[in-house]
């Protein structure tokens, strides 16, 4: 048997859920169009790759923020309990890798303006 999968929606589009991992698509939308908040999973890491357009990823650790512009066809982990932000150009395609149950139960988010120390 053979699926395919493409996104459907704009943003964090989930596309494929099964035994405890989960894989979407991530196309630009107003969250991924600016640092405004960092988020961090406490129970996974995560793992971008970028298709199609431009993005970075902007991680947080210790109080200092990094931007990492990405490279198509790369897979970047994001460890588990480090924040971190995409940011896409308006014709980005990135893949996503995680846990399946990682929620709002178990992800911090901080107002990247509000505070930029990560606390």
């Amino acid at each position: 048997m053979i699926e395919i999968l493409s996104p459907k929606k704009n943003g964090f589009d989930t596309v494929y859920q099964k035994d405890g991992w989960k894989a979407a698509f991530i196309t630009h939308s107003p969250a991924y169009a600016a640092l405004t908040e960092m988020k961090r999973h406490m129970q996974t890491e995560e793992i971008f790759t970028l298709l199609a357009g431009t993005a970075s990823i902007f991680t947080q650790e210790d109080g200092v923020l990094t931007e990492t512009p990405m490279e198509k066809e790369k897979a970047y982990v994001i460890g588990r309990g480090t924040f971190h932000h995409v940011q896409t150009s308006r014709d980005a395609l990135l893949f996503v890798v995680e846990n399946s149950d990682t929620s709002k139960e178990n992800t911090e988010r901080i107002d990247y303006y509000a505070d930029k120390s990560g606390h």
